[in-house]
């Protein structure tokens, strides 16, 4: 029987003790972990072989963690973790934007990247079969196509990340429907920690931008559902 095949990591990182520990710990999974510790080297790494999944440090020597994460989604779209030091709502909101699929603060539990990468491949597994079921979902004003990964608003394509993607996807299942915060993470993410609810708040408040404010309403300070006209 043919081993499966191992998944690549590339780490971006330059505290050279936490891009050690990542190593180490990433490694420890069974991952090939490939470290870099500057923005020109990972778009060099990313270019020269790729990587299954992306650890990426906010902050950078020359090109920082956005810009990095702008060019690589451009040149070939990869499922980015971002790492920051930064807590404002502003820098999240941007990472998001350029195409980050979700983001950890320093400092972080090693358990939790380690899931969370994890949650990342299993994203783009699940990507990958709805991909092949070649429907199309219309809710109200949206029309999804899940096989080319299109949506679009009233006709007009709306350019979305795929996080942006995937959570509209869930949404649009069953439209209407209440979707606690709790559950699209466990859904989206592929974890549920009440702790990093934010992170759906972020994706919420950038499908709104991008669609428009009424897409996507607050239920109860809870969770969120997607209008049904």
């Amino acid at each position: 029987m043919t081993p499966p095949q191992q998944r690549r990591v590339l780490v971006v990182e330059d505290d050279e003790t936490i891009a050690r520990a990542v190593r180490h710990r990433l490694a420890a999974e069974g991952f090939d972990v490939q470290v870099v510790g500057d923005g020109e080297g990972a778009l060099a790494a990313h270019a020269r072989s790729g990587a299954d999944v992306v650890v990426l440090d906010r902050l950078l020597p020359g090109l920082d963690g956005l810009e990095v994460c702008r060019r690589m989604q451009a040149a070939r779209p990869v499922p980015v973790l971002m790492l920051t030091a930064l807590g404002e709502e502003t820098d999240l909101l941007v990472g998001l934007g350029v195409g980050a699929d979700d983001y950890m603060a320093k400092p972080f539990s090693m358990r939790e990247l380690v899931a969370r990468v994890h949650a990342l491949l299993r994203r783009v597994e699940r990507a990958s079969q709805l991909a092949v079921a070649d429907t199309v979902i219309r809710a109200g004003d949206v029309e999804i196509d899940t096989a080319e990964r299109r949506v679009y608003v009233r006709g007009a394509e709306a350019q979305l990340t795929r996080t942006e993607f995937d959570l509209l996807c869930r949404l649009a299942e069953r439209p209407g429907q209440v979707f606690e915060r709790e559950r699209l993470l466990a859904d989206i993410w592929g974890f549920s920690e009440a702790a990093a609810t934010r992170t759906v708040d972020s994706h919420v408040r950038a499908l709104r931008r991008k669609l428009g404010p009424g897409v996507v309403r607050t239920v109860h300070g809870v969770g969120y559902a997607l209008v049904r006209r």
